[in-house]
């Protein structure tokens, strides 16, 4: 089925330049055109549209008067938005409406990017209601403001390890989180760390940033329900990422892809959170049922869902704008065998790293523990290699314990 896209913008002419640029994906894709928010509302009440993409300052109706008028009467479309350098104090205004921000200009393979992102995330959400309760959440789908300003900082080659801690330190409750994680065992460093400056040096801005993403991703949720404990799961998610990074490092010298690892162990559950805090008690009727029946918590999701929380996760980090691989790693650590990409990247380190979790702490499993699918890694010749990871995974979890 075609995704159709509705671009809004006051200059007819702009409008022109886009259609001229999209030409060569007419056939990927059915393009609408309006000018100004008005036409645009107009043709959406007569034309379903999975993706409209808004110029921020308009007259008559502002991009954000505009988008919050599609978020509450067609919840379900993904709201893009265009903005110059000169609207950076407006965005504030914008994100609980806009799940996704363009700067302009915007090149050609960007915004094409994009699209094909959305409308694969997008496409990815079988169950119609819930993909209108995602995609009508306000204020959660934006991306933690810490970890964007250390992205923004990190394209300046000179950034030192002060200038990245200065960052974390505008936040005191997320200062100590940091050091209280960097002096865990997750990292099993043998010395005291008491300045975030001091645990960018030891561990690397990369993993730094990692760890500020899950922090505050976790704080800013809150979870009400005994069916789901935030601190375990957070547990699981930290150690998780550090043991797909372990296993990453003992495969490749891509420090890339090491990262991505470790950012896709991080985030591989972020859609527990998200369903059992914006659809906790359709959520809970589901983790009762999987302990109820001891199955495996993804089957009973899709069961009563018809979507899973790895779906519903990458959904999210989508819209945030995380690498294709991290999202295909989140959305299929429990059904490799469905990920679009086969062989080694971070959904199958993550894959390995999550059922290794659980063999080790089989007590912290809601129902039956998943399990690895080794016909699927024997077709792909990588069963060998997958049992020596699992030997990597078995000691790092043991030294948690220790």
């Amino acid at each position: 089925m075609m995704n159709n896209v509705l671009f809004v913008d006051d200059e007819k002419n702009i409008l022109d330049g886009i259609k001229r640029m999209l030409r060569p994906m007419r056939h990927d894709f059915e393009f609408f055109f309006a000018v100004g928010g008005v036409e645009a509302l107009a043709l959406m009440e007569i034309q379903p549209i999975s993706i409209v993409v808004s110029d921020m300052r308009m007259p008559v109706m502002s991009g954000l008067q505009f988008l919050t008028e599609v978020q509450q009467r067609f919840p379900r479309t993904i709201r893009i938005m265009l903005s110059g350098q000169a609207d950076d104090e407006s965005i504030v205004n914008t994100v609980s409406v806009v799940h996704q921000f363009l700067a302009k200009p915007c090149e050609p393979e960007a915004l094409k990017d994009v699209l094909k992102r959305a409308a694969t995330l997008y496409n990815l959400m079988a169950n119609d209601q819930l993909r209108a309760v995602i995609s009508g959440i306000g204020n959660l789908p934006s991306l933690p403001s810490i970890y964007a300003e250390l992205n923004n900082a990190l394209r300046d080659a000179e950034v030192s390890a002060e200038d990245v801690g200065k960052i974390i330190e505008q936040d005191i409750a997320m200062t100590a989180k940091v050091l209280q994680l960097v002096n865990s065992s997750f990292f099993g460093l043998f010395q005291k760390v008491d300045s975030t400056a001091r645990a960018v040096k030891l561990l690397g801005i990369d993993t730094i940033k990692v760890l500020v993403l899950g922090a505050q991703i976790f704080s800013e949720l809150h979870v009400k329900s005994s069916l789901l404990s935030l601190d375990t799961l957070y547990n699981h998610s930290m150690a998780v990422a550090n043991c797909s990074k372990r296993i990453a490092r003992n495969c490749t010298d891509d420090n890339e892809l090491i990262e991505q690892c470790f950012i896709a162990g991080m985030l591989h559950d972020i859609g527990k959170l998200l369903l059992v805090t914006q659809c906790q008690q359709q959520y809970e009727e589901v983790l009762s049922e999987t302990v109820k029946e001891n199955v495996i918590l993804v089957n009973c999701e899709q069961k009563v869902l018809q979507t899973t929380h790895g779906h519903v996760g990458a959904y999210l980090i989508g819209l945030w704008g995380f690498a294709s691989n991290i999202i295909e790693a989140v959305a299929f650590h429990n059904n490799l065998e469905k990920c679009p990409v086969a062989g080694f990247g971070p959904a199958l380190v993550v894959h390995v790293a999550d059922y290794a979790y659980y063999l080790s702490c089989p007590e912290t499993a809601t129902g039956a523990p998943p399990v690895l699918n080794e016909a699927y890694l024997a077709e792909l010749g990588m069963l060998d290699g997958v049992r020596d990871w699992l030997k990597v995974a078995e000691e790092f979890y043991v030294s948690l314990t220790e």
